[in-house]
């Protein structure tokens, strides 16, 4: 319970983080033209990352999107830290039903974060995830593993398109 709570206290500093101003911002990425949440629902494994705090020290790092009642979406978050597995809960809601594309985030109330879709796949077999500002990236995938040449063009897609993919960091995935 311990771990919980200082990984919301983390994710709640880390969504603070992203939403200060430090100079000029780059444009927003854009996201895709529409997703289907039934489709997008299930778990995504984290194949790569910027680092943030939060998830220092994570390996086997997964997301599972769980559609609720009224609406509103159950996000659980785990991974493996020192050989344990630590998971935060948290809600989100859609910010642009014309696309669901825009995610609002939230670990832990009133604190919310950007969770913008901007690359899936056409069998929603990987996701691009970023923010406004490009603070922050995910690339995920339904499975623990990407094929090498998809997840280069991955990555030569987010240069190209003013990510700084120097900063892109793989995740050690352990799961089968």
């Amino acid at each position: 319970m311990r771990i919980a709570i200082v990984l919301a206290v983390l994710s709640v500093a880390m969504l603070a983080a992203c939403t200060m101003k430090r100079g000029p911002s780059p444009p927003p990425p854009d996201v895709v033209p529409f997703v289907d949440l039934a489709r997008y629902a299930g778990t995504w494994y984290e194949i790569a990352s910027y680092p943030n705090r939060f998830q220092k020290g994570c390996s086997s790092t997964s997301a599972t999107y769980t559609l609720m009642p009224g609406g509103w979406i159950e996000v659980l978050n785990r991974c493996t830290r020192a050989g344990k597995t630590d998971s935060v809960k948290g809600r989100a809601k859609v910010a642009d039903a014309s696309t669901n594309a825009k995610l609002k985030v939230s670990f832990f109330w009133p604190f919310s974060g950007a969770h913008w879709i901007i690359e899936l796949g056409a069998e929603y077999e990987y996701a691009v995830v970023s923010n406004p500002d490009r603070s922050s990236l995910w690339v995920l995938s339904r499975t623990p593993r990407m094929d090498e040449g998809v997840f280069a063009g991955k990555v030569e897609r987010l240069r190209s398109s003013g990510f700084d993919t120097g900063k892109l960091a793989r995740t050690v995935q352990t799961e089968n």
